[in-house]
């Protein structure tokens, strides 16, 4: 309805323009289109112009404005920060370019101090965003308080994108900060997609897909930075060389990265750790239902999962194969794989 409404506004608006462009063009003609032709003429230039307006209108209007409100509605916080001060130092360098430009007087001095102004503007918009991968940590360091009210930057570890809780932590919102996706990660994520070997193919684009939910899906801001780091040869020897060079933090479900970048002093989130520490908190002596599915290591041992995955291991608990039972918590064993708990069988 909306469209229909400017495509007749711009019909209206072309035939207006068509009528006093055409008696502008017959005034100046003189005898060049005779009288008895003239009136055709008329018709004809307002027919187009009517035509053009009505098709033509969108294209200037609607299409542009809703680009625009894509491109909004797609940014994130910290590029829509750096679009602002980008169009805000245009203006001041166009008024400030403005004063000996209205010098000239005539229509040039009007004309061109507001179209200095403009084009500064879209120009240092289009530069501050091409370079907004490294304006933006820049950003976050100048402004005090930034990272001290919870704004850090994380990068992102090829496992974490693999895993693919990634994206549901990002839906969350709990990352206050910046998720960075450097380059070598995307090149690594590629390389294993196009692997002859189907598992690591499979999972190489099953990273690829998880990548493209974050970046649409997630409440945090997700940047593609351009660092490749040609020096270093390792993925993860790039990934703690790009955090030491930003102080950020890694995120990762690599055990031997989390290590080596704690090491090094580099803050790392690890993904199974985050996991683990939502899990429901059980103490021994409670009492839950569990069905045995499998045999454990121990002679008689049964085999169960709580709905978050928690491994149960209940002793003498063989004979409820394929079976509920009531069990009781004995003892909860914290391990670097997650969370053990065992159990034995409620007494009737």
């Amino acid at each position: 309805m909306t469209n229909k409404l400017i495509q007749l506004l711009g019909a209206l608006l072309g035939t207006l323009l068509g009528f006093g462009l055409g008696l502008f063009l017959l005034e100046r003609s003189g005898s060049f289109i005779s009288a008895g032709n003239r009136p055709a003429f008329l018709m004809a230039l307002v027919a187009a112009s009517l035509l053009f307006g009505y098709l033509a209108i969108p294209y200037v209007t609607i299409y542009p404005a809703r680009r625009v409100s894509d491109l909004i509605s797609e940014a994130g916080p910290g590029d829509f920060v750096l679009g602002v001060i980008a169009i805000i130092v245009g203006l001041v360098m166009g008024l400030l370019l403005g004063a000996p430009l209205s010098a000239l007087g005539g229509p040039a001095g009007s004309i061109l101090p507001p179209l200095a102004a403009i084009l500064l503007a879209l120009g240092m918009l289009w530069a501050t965003l091409r370079k907004r991968d490294v304006l933006l940590p820049a950003l976050a360091g100048a402004i005090p308080g930034w990272r001290r009210g919870g704004q850090v930057t994380v990068v992102v570890d090829t496992s974490a994108v693999i895993d693919g809780r990634i994206v549901d932590i990002g839906r969350t919102g709990f990352i206050l900060g910046t998720l960075i996706v450097p380059r070598f990660v995307l090149d690594e994520l590629q390389r294993i997609a196009d692997s002859p070997d189907t598992v690591r193919r499979n999972r190489g684009r099953r990273g690829l897909e998880m990548l493209a939910a974050l970046q649409k899906d997630s409440i945090t801001p997700v940047l593609v930075t351009e660092e490749t780091y040609p020096e270093v040869t390792e993925v993860d020897a790039k990934l703690v060389a790009y955090a030491r060079e930003h102080d950020a933090a890694i995120l990762t479900n690599d055990f031997n990265l989390n290590r080596v970048a704690e090491l090094q002093g580099i803050r790392v989130l690890n993904v199974n750790e985050l996991a683990n520490a939502v899990k429901a908190v059980v103490h021994p002596g409670e009492e839950m239902q569990v069905r045995i599915i499998q045999e454990g290591k121990e002679p008689g041992q049964g085999v169960g999962y709580l709905d978050d995955g928690t491994m149960i291991v209940v002793e003498n608990g063989s004979r409820y194969m394929e079976r509920d039972v009531g069990v009781t918590v004995t003892r909860v064993l914290q391990t670097v794989a997650g969370r053990m708990i065992f159990a034995q069988p409620r007494e009737v």
